[in-house]
């Protein structure tokens, strides 16, 4: 039989659709490639958002009288006795007594606004610390992120602009400069409620957006003025952070250390180091080899919301969220030159919080957070 002329039936033919699908579906499969690499690349580092200004650090350091911890908290380093220490128990009461529920981490959710969210945590927890002292009249509500975010990408930062288009993120020292109010009479905190139209109740990523392009509203920025650290100072040495943590002082901390290797604590709660974080979070609490006979560590609340990471907590009372860091992984965060401590209403006194049991005990099962 001659061979037929129709052109499906011969051979060559069908090797030549044969090679154009498998073409096809290579280029198919390396678009979903690309497109699932952009996604994980996108989720990986849009929960960030520190991007590091030593310009502008050190413009801060500058207008300050005592810049750094060393001069600024001298009598709390000197007084500091290496005791355990809890600072977000008194987050927890105060929590309790002003929501009635528990108290837990934030979520920047998919937002590069980890700077104010270090910034506004470090504030509350101080401002608890400043409750159960005496030092105010009422437990404070929870600390406003979105002014923090928008003076600290405007106004504080140094040099000041009236317009941010560069994206997300900010820097340490832009917020210690907002927290800490202007010499112009703004900036400061605001807190987690409404304030004429402006409804700060619930966290807003379109209104951080919206603050972080074009700066704080001038009527809010004097008003968070009324509200401000009245000192803050850049930690540089391990032994000013555990000091610092001591007294009750919060330290949020930018750095690019990352903490990425695990998601799960291990049996002392700690995570071990790895990969590069551009982000900020806040030590809220110090233990010591010497008292539990374990580890040297630093507890980091982050802003993840709750659930990033499980495993086991020490002490129970752990906020769910956090983990704690070596002492050598802490050194290297400090390094890095953008951690602040925060000040309480007497700016930075020593403060012996050990003399209250919920501060002093490990273990809160034996304890009760009433005074």
């Amino acid at each position: 039989m001659p061979p037929s002329n129709d052109p499906q039936s011969n051979p060559l033919h069908w090797k030549w659709i044969f090679a154009g699908i498998a073409i096809s579906l290579l280029g198919w499969s390396l678009t979903r490639a690309m497109e699932d690499v952009s996604i994980r690349l996108r989720t990986s580092t849009s929960n960030y958002g520190y991007t590091p200004d030593p310009d502008g650090v050190r413009q801060f350091l500058g207008e300050l009288d005592k810049p750094t911890f060393r001069e600024a908290g001298e009598e709390v380093i000197q007084k500091a006795r290496g005791v355990d220490t809890f600072p977000y128990r008194a987050a927890i009461k105060a929590h309790q007594a002003v929501y009635s529920k528990p108290f837990g981490p934030l979520n920047q959710g998919d937002a590069g606004t980890c700077v104010s969210m270090g910034w506004a945590m470090g504030s509350y927890v101080g401002q608890c610390v400043d409750w159960t002292q005496g030092r105010l009249a009422r437990p404070p509500p929870m600390v406003a992120t979105e002014p923090i975010y928008g003076g600290s990408r405007t106004a504080a930062r140094l040099p000041p602009i009236s317009v941010n288009s560069g994206g997300d993120g900010s820097y340490g020292a832009a917020a210690a400069r907002w927290v800490s109010g202007l010499k112009n009479g703004q900036g400061g905190i605001l807190y987690r409620q409404k304030y004429g139209k402006v409804d700060l109740t619930t966290y807003s990523i379109p209104l951080s957006r919206d603050w972080g392009r074009n700066g704080v509203p001038a009527e809010l920025a004097k008003e968070a003025n009324l509200h401000k650290a009245q000192k803050v100072a850049l930690i540089e040495t391990w032994e000013g952070l555990c000091a610092a943590l001591e007294s009750g002082y919060p330290v949020p901390v930018c750095s690019n250390i990352g903490f990425a290797k695990t998601k799960v604590r291990d049996q002392d709660g700690f995570l071990p180091r790895g990969g590069n974080w551009s982000h900020c979070m806040v030590a809220i609490s110090v233990r010591y080899a010497k008292n539990d006979g374990k580890r040297d560590g630093i507890l980091i609340m982050n802003s993840w919301g709750s659930t990033w990471v499980t495993g086991p907590k020490w002490p129970s009372d752990q906020p769910d969220g956090s983990f704690w860091i070596s002492k050598e992984d802490a050194i290297a965060i400090i390094s890095q030159g953008d951690s602040f401590a925060i000040g309480g209403v007497d700016g930075f006194k020593y403060r012996d919080l050990n003399h209250f049991d919920w501060m002093m005990q490990a273990d809160p099962a034996s304890l009760s957070l009433a005074f």
